[in-house]
């Protein structure tokens, strides 16, 4: 018989990082679209953009 050979050792593994509390992990924020230049009236339509807090990473920023 052969001799064993030992088992390789394994990292442990990362944590996951925290999520954004701004947007949730996605990376992007939704707002309603305003028009008019008196009254700015909400619209039924919606934009996304980059979120500012994460810039998009989905991950909590680091202080």
């Amino acid at each position: 018989m052969t001799a064993r050979k030992p088992a390789p050792r394994r990292k442990p593994a990362k944590p996951e990082p925290a999520k954004c509390p701004d947007c949730d992990g996605v990376g992007e924020s939704t707002e309603s679209v305003r028009v008019g230049a008196r009254k700015h009236r909400t619209t039924a339509d919606q934009q996304t953009g980059l979120c500012l807090t994460c810039w998009g990473s989905g991950e909590a920023p680091t202080d």
